[in-house]
């Protein structure tokens, strides 16, 4: 499998997503950017304030607490919807594969968002965060990818 020219691919993690379209072909992708997306997700220490609470055993002495909301995870989840409609909302105007880049729990997340459609037209999913990088690193990461996939 090689990635053609026209092919789509989204580099995310929880706070940034790019949209990438190669511009080159096969052999040497040259990825153009068509869309990005930010949000600010502080660390859940800075979110909130409040220690767990407590639960009474209704028979007994005993106690239990409740585990922390995890907020930055929250809006993780919620970014992850949004980066799946832009992925949707491109791919419905290209009829080209899709190519997935975005850290592990990240790309479950996004996994998780995705439509049938854009689901059937995915290529590769590359377990790596690469989108504060250049686009050239990218490209070069998608092309080894490629190389050692055993559908090559």
């Amino acid at each position: 499998m090689k990635i053609a020219h026209g092919t789509l691919v989204m580099a995310a993690d929880g706070k940034k997503a790019l949209l990438l379209r190669n511009e080159g072909d096969r052999a040497y992708p040259v990825l153009q950017a068509l869309a990005h997306d930010e949000i600010d997700n502080p660390a859940t220490r800075e979110l909130g304030s409040d220690r767990p609470g407590r639960s009474f055993s209704s028979t007994g002495p005993g106690r239990s607490g409740y585990g922390d909301t995890d907020w930055h995870r929250q809006g993780e989840e919620r970014f992850a919807k949004r980066a799946a409609a832009m992925l949707g909302e491109a791919a419905k105007d290209n009829e080209a594969g899709l190519v997935i880049v975005a850290p592990s729990q990240f790309l479950g997340s996004l996994r998780d968002q995705l439509g049938p459609t854009v689901k059937r037209r995915l290529l590769a999913e590359i377990n790596k965060d690469l989108v504060h990088h250049e686009t050239d690193d990218i490209a070069e990461a998608i092309v080894r990818h490629v190389e050692t996939s055993p559908a090559s």
